[in-house]
């Protein structure tokens, strides 16, 4: 196979002179945590498939071995991770974890929830006293927030050491790097309230709880030996954690992260069957397994008023207020997509033969409980109502995609439509949705029939052929086959919505395309059915010819002129790419326009470097070769972007990405 800097080596260069300009600077949290899914997803495990030995990667030597290696294998993953946890553990944007369902039941105060902490970070074997100070977990963020932070931060020295660094402008240099009193202590780092809207959507629940559901597999994929804290290859069996030598997860420091997002999604899961369920008249809605959409339908309403009391001396949820109560298919496939990794993740059923057995000692009964008896069978008719993560997330899945399949389907014209209701079913297909939609319905079907989900979602095992993952697939095959039929015009690109009884609108922008091209590689990898391959490949070929800027090299839906985007079409982008070059390029006899490896890898160099970076509005310390100097400008590896202090605001920014950007194209003669 070949390795990524001989992808590099034989692409074309293009120039780095087109400029990005935030032009909003709001975190949105929903299309930023999907963007920043997607980063993962095209960080260590796209280079990793391609050929990179991660372990040659270091973020203090900018772009070795080459740039797209660099890009994927730490700036990409580590955006995403490292924004995670400014929204989960430093933000304030959501309700403290000390107030919600998971912790009333051992107590409800913050020594209750101290202790569950302990326990946690022993099930790893990862001391308690290493955590960092004064994080503040939340259980939802809410759906916007202005990223600034709401008093001064702490710069004070902790440690310092001289580094030698190669920075992304080709200076080798020594520095000496001060780790700053906020590295450990996230006291300082809360968010400005005054920027908060205080506002719960599914689409922003759905993008947090698929970021953490994303790491959580990632750091809990594996166990360790203790002494050594060195990953075991081979895991002879769920309980080898029960020895005294093995510890769950890839690493201590990886694991009780793993055990810290897993607490966070449950009392998550918890909250949403208790409290978000909406009939149409109330929320609090009852839900339970034996839902039938059919009869007496409940979703999760498009968008909710939070009111945020004080308990324990931290945020608690008070009074809820519904200001918009459709059903729309965005919130609906960001929260089946997710539901789906849960599910996947935290499955327990007797003939799941596929499940990693790591995942089976977290859900065991000890740091997390086993669902009952009951809810192992494969058949659901005999489920009954549990709060153990997956009997919560097995109900809250079937909810979400019965929804979709009842609530959301229009058979006569075989599509997904936006909203329902609306005195009646929706008329409008928004394509970037529908596109999505087949990436959900392929996570959940895969779920379903226990494939492997998060980073192994395109490998193969032993199917259970059940009946809802049937249903899955199917509904798949219909959009899949309604995006190729009628939303891709004679020119080859995808149009951006159509309008049921009246046709596809004339717009094309570019995140519809690589959301399609996004989908439709999933709906090939799900049915093996070469026409979804043919139709993104053709789709493709449309946007090299037609949305690409010759003097940058970028994807621009009007080339020559500015545009604009948003975290959306930074997400497909990053997720289109990558089906591009796992699922999509030339292969064998193949020899289509742009579609081979260098130049797709290329492109992927150059957007980031371009558009990516410039969407990040700060940069956390030590992963992505970023320091702190004191007297320095706040940017000492060169990228771009400034350390979090530096990077504006009254005291300094989050390290999370902006709500909209400007990017103007570089001349051309």
């Amino acid at each position: 196979m070949l390795g990524c800097s001989a992808l590099i080596a034989t692409a074309p260069a293009f120039a780095q002179d087109a400029t990005v300009k935030v032009t909003d600077k709001t975190f949105d949290t929903g299309a930023s945590q999907f963007a920043y899914t997607e980063y993962e997803l095209s960080g260590e495990p796209l280079a990793e498939g391609l050929g990179l030995n991660l372990d040659v990667l270091d973020p203090d030597q900018a772009d070795k071995p080459d740039a797209f290696d660099f890009a994927a294998g730490i700036d990409s993953y580590e955006y995403s991770e490292e924004a995670m946890y400014a929204v989960n553990y430093q933000s304030k944007m959501g309700p403290h974890l000390a107030n919600g369902p998971v912790n009333a039941k051992a107590g409800g105060t913050l020594q209750d929830l101290g202790k569950r902490v302990i326990h946690l970070a022993d099930s790893v074997g990862f001391a308690p006293d290493e955590l960092p100070q004064n994080f503040y977990p939340i259980t939802f963020p809410v759906a916007h927030a202005m990223p600034e932070f709401g008093q001064k931060v702490d710069v004070s020295a902790v440690s310092s050491e001289k580094l030698d660094i190669l920075t992304h402008t080709g200076d080798e240099k020594s520095i000496d790097a001060v780790t700053p009193a906020y590295f450990r202590d996230y006291g300082t780092l809360g968010w400005k309230a005054s920027g908060m809207d205080d506002t719960f959507t599914p689409v922003a629940v759905g993008g947090e709880m698929l970021k953490d559901v994303m790491w959580a597999q990632d750091f809990l994929g594996g166990m360790h030996v203790q002494s050594s804290d060195a990953e075991v290859d081979d895991i002879s069996s769920s309980d080898m954690d029960h020895d005294g030598k093995h510890k769950l997860g890839v690493s201590a420091a990886d694991g009780v992260n793993g055990m810290l997002l897993t607490e966070i999604s449950w009392d998550r899961l918890l909250m949403l069957r208790n409290r978000f369920g909406y009939d149409g008249e109330s929320l609090g809605a009852r839900i339970s397994p034996d839902y039938d959409a059919t009869k007496d339908p409940v979703w999760f309403p498009a968008k909710v008023a939070v009111d945020f009391t004080q308990k324990n001396g931290v945020k608690a949820l008070g009074d809820l207020k519904v200001e918009d109560g459709a059903s729309t298919l965005r919130a609906s496939w960001m929260m089946l997509w997710p539901l789906a990794e849960l599910y996947g993740y935290t499955d327990q059923r007797t003939a799941n033969e596929n499940q990693n057995k790591a995942f089976l000692a977290v859900f065991d009964g000890d740091p997390f409980p086993a669902a009952p008896e009951a809810n192992r069978a494969t058949k659901r008719s005999g489920y009954e109502r549990a709060d153990d993560p997956f009997s919560l997330v097995e109900t809250l899945s079937n909810v979400v995609f019965q929804n979709m399949k009842t609530l959301h389907y229009d058979k006569k014209d075989g599509t997904l439509v936006d909203r329902w209701p609306d005195g009646e079913q929706g008329k409008t297909v928004t394509a970037f949705d529908a596109a999505y939609s087949l990436v959900a319905l392929d996570i959940y079907h895969r779920a379903i029939d226990a494939l492997p989900v998060g980073y192994a979602s395109a490998s193969s095992g032993k199917p259970l052929d059940t009946e809802q993952g049937k249903e899955a697939l199917d509904l798949l095959k219909n959009e899949a086959d309604f995006i190729v039929d009628k939303l891709v015009g004679d020119d080859g690109l995808v149009a951006d919505s159509y309008t049921v009884g009246k046709g596809a609108s004339d717009s094309h922008s570019l995140g519809t395309q690589f959301a399609a091209i996004r989908g439709l590689a999933a709906a090939f990898v799900a049915t093996d059915d070469t026409k979804y391959r043919k139709a993104a490949r053709g789709i493709y070929e449309a946007v090299n010819k037609t949305m690409v800027d010759a003097g940058s090299g970028l994807y621009n839906p009007t080339p020559g002129k500015p545009f604009t985007v948003t975290p959306w079409t930074a997400g497909a982008v990053s997720g289109g790419l990558r089906a591009l070059l796992q699922t999509l390029y030339n292969q064998e006899d193949e020899n289509a326009a742009g579609l081979d490896r260098a130049a797709l890898a290329q492109h992927y160099t150059t957007w980031f470097h371009t558009v990516g970076r410039g969407m990040q509005l700060a940069e956390w310390l030590a992963d992505t070769g970023e320091h702190y100097v004191k007297g320095g400008n706040g940017d000492v590896n060169r990228n771009g972007i400034k350390e979090l202090t530096a990077a504006g605001g009254e005291y300094g920014t989050a390290p999370v990405m902006a709500g909209k950007v400007t990017v103007e194209p570089a001349a051309t003669d």
